[in-house]
């Protein structure tokens, strides 16, 4: 629970701090608090240290999801699409390589090692944007003294919870965030339960992360070409299902299969994320949509995992935790329909600012 939990919060407090801060600093923050977390993580000299660090860790990385769907609509307003795309790509990619070298590099250097060595890319990706806010103050000194950064005066006029854009934009988080942890989660488990060894089960969470991949190569390009893009939602929700029909009622020689079907499904992850930008105008309905549907998705999305380990008892297999994710799915499908009809947050917040249209909304009016 503490990765979804640490997400929600984040989403919670991500609108007054978007008020407040500069995205690239909130960025930067974000990127410096997963470091620290990760290192922690790995010297934690006891348990309570260890969910401590964990907790950092995920705060960070809460941030991180919140502030990048507004920093592509700022430095990439026409290419939100194309970007989003990269970001789910390298998501997928870095999921996939830690569940697959997790056991290995813990068996060779030990777990501190295998749980710590992630700490790098954290450290790596912080470098950019010190060089950019850098930039930033070198230009600043060049040019006559402007006003401090404020964000827009519209910023406070909109509210996502009144509008159901903001609602169907939470329960798809809430949907695919509750089915993606509890996989992430409980894979392994229910694969070892079914005969399968721990390297074997290993490889296959590896590969149920990597298949989030080629679906996230495609989604948000299909998506954003799209005036009403349910049917999308609807296929992962089906691939979803259908893998875990498979798990639970087929034999463990057929797993692969099913763990494939189940992880194309994630494609809805992505699905989440690009629906934030086309469903907003500008930069600051980006940013208050993020948060909200990020904040009350992942709170809700908290009890996936949970309950999934709660509903499960040895012997008696894993339906009912299946059937739980399975009414999750309703909440997704819920949440996609909301969505659907090609409106924007700040018209239903009545909030309109003529010249700052999102090309992705004039795209799918012109596609309608």
């Amino acid at each position: 629970m503490l990765p979804t939990a640490g997400f929600a919060v984040m989403g919670f407090l991500a609108l007054p701090l978007l008020r407040r801060f500069q995205l690239e600093h909130l960025l930067l923050v974000s990127i410096l608090m997963t470091t620290l977390g990760q290192v922690g993580r790995a010297l934690g000299w006891n348990i309570s240290a260890f969910l401590v660090f964990t907790w950092i860790a995920m705060l960070g990385i809460g941030v991180v999801n919140v502030v990048i769907p507004p920093l592509l609509m700022k430095y990439f307003p026409d290419k939100t699409g194309v970007l989003a795309t990269l970001h789910v790509t390298l998501l997928g990619i870095s999921t996939a390589l830690a569940a697959q070298a997790a056991i290995p590099l813990a068996n060779l250097y030990g777990w501190r090692f295998s749980t710590g060595i992630w700490s790098v890319l954290s450290t790596v990706a912080a470098i950019p944007w010190l060089i950019v806010l850098a930039g930033r103050r070198t230009v600043a000194r060049t040019k006559k003294p402007r006003a401090t950064h404020a964000p827009s005066p519209h910023t406070d006029a909109i509210k996502p919870w009144r509008s159901s854009i903001g609602w169907g934009a939470a329960l798809i988080f809430a949907g695919c965030s509750s089915n993606t942890f509890a996989a992430l989660t409980w894979l392994p488990a229910v694969l070892i339960d079914k005969g399968m060894s721990q390297e074997t089960a290993g490889s296959m969470l590896a590969l149920y992360s990597i298949l989030g991949l080629p679906v996230g190569l495609i989604v948000p390009v299909a998506v954003v070409r799209m005036s009403r893009p349910l049917p999308i939602a609807i296929l992962f929700v089906v691939t979803f299902a259908a893998g875990y029909g498979g798990l639970v009622f087929t034999p463990p020689a057929f797993a692969m299969v099913w763990v494939v079907m189940a992880g194309l499904g994630q494609g809805a992850y992505s699905f989440a994320f690009t629906m934030i930008n086309k469903r907003a105008r500008t930069q600051a309905g980006s940013g208050a949509l993020s948060g909200f549907a990020q904040g009350v998705g992942y709170a809700l999305a908290s009890t996936g995992p949970f309950l999934f380990g709660l509903l499960h008892h040895p012997g008696d297999g894993w339906l009912p935790s299946f059937g739980m994710l399975g009414a999750w799915l309703l909440v997704l499908t819920a949440g996609a329909v909301m969505v659907n009809k090609p409106r924007l947050l700040e018209d239903a917040s009545r909030v309109v600012q003529p010249g700052l249209e999102n090309p992705m909304a004039t795209d799918q009016q012109k596609t309608t």
